[in-house]
């Protein structure tokens, strides 16, 4: 039997997802709904196949990742998202992935691709292999000095962010940097803007492929 586990925060998708595997007679699904929880279910056991979603508000996709990998060096993850990946690629490569699905791929699609898993092979859609071919590699830490100062984050931005990559929530950081919550609020909209990201996990993932973020813990 293969055991798969499913970690999703949205419960219809990931609920739908377990039923495609689990219509096939040699499979059988868990599903994960908080991504901060992984450690308890992995104590109860390993599974055969991962597949991750990418966004999720308490851990994402590549936190999640690494700490499965730590658990179970031998795990075989997929990265199963509804979002383009091309930006992350080598983050998720690096992380330990080893393989990519569309939230948007057919039920033939989904069990080809746990069975390709399997055999140690490498799964990737032809539209996000040709996407890559035009994508250059991450910035380097030079590159990324160059990235903060062309967008030119103030000093309060970069605590905020390197609060983000701590886990903080926004009342903890405006705690610790001595200002309302409001003004916290305000600032992660400006810093967003800067990154061009729409949410705190994107503007995580975004400073961690620039390397901005060790370059704000050398300065700090």
């Amino acid at each position: 039997m293969i055991n798969v586990l499913i970690v999703d925060d949205h419960p219809a998708v990931g609920e739908g997802t377990r039923t495609i595997i689990e219509s096939e007679q040699d499979m059988k699904a868990d599903v994960l709904f908080e991504s901060d929880k992984i450690m308890e279910v992995l104590e109860k056991g390993k599974y055969d196949i991962y597949l991750i979603d990418l966004y999720m508000p308490k851990m994402n996709g590549i936190e999640l990742t690494k700490m499965i990998l730590q658990f179970d060096p031998d795990a075989t993850i997929l990265i199963y998202t509804g979002y383009d990946v091309v930006s992350h690629f080598n983050l998720l490569i690096e992380a330990g992935a080893s393989g990519f699905i569309s939230k948007t791929s057919t039920r033939e699609q989904l069990i080809t691709s746990i069975r390709c898993s399997l055999r140690d092979e490498a799964v990737i859609s032809i539209q996000l292999l040709k996407q890559l071919k035009r994508v250059e590699s991450a910035p380097s830490v030079n590159e990324g000095k160059q990235y903060l100062e062309k967008i030119s984050l103030s000093t309060k931005e970069q605590k905020i962010l390197d609060g983000i990559s701590k886990g903080h929530t926004n009342k903890a950081i405006a705690l610790e940097l001595s200002m309302s919550q409001r003004t916290v609020e305000y600032h992660l909209t400006k810093i967003f803007t800067k990154l061009g990201v729409g949410s705190r996990t994107e503007a995580l993932l975004k400073s961690e492929e620039l390397g901005l973020l060790s370059i704000f813990s050398v300065k700090n």
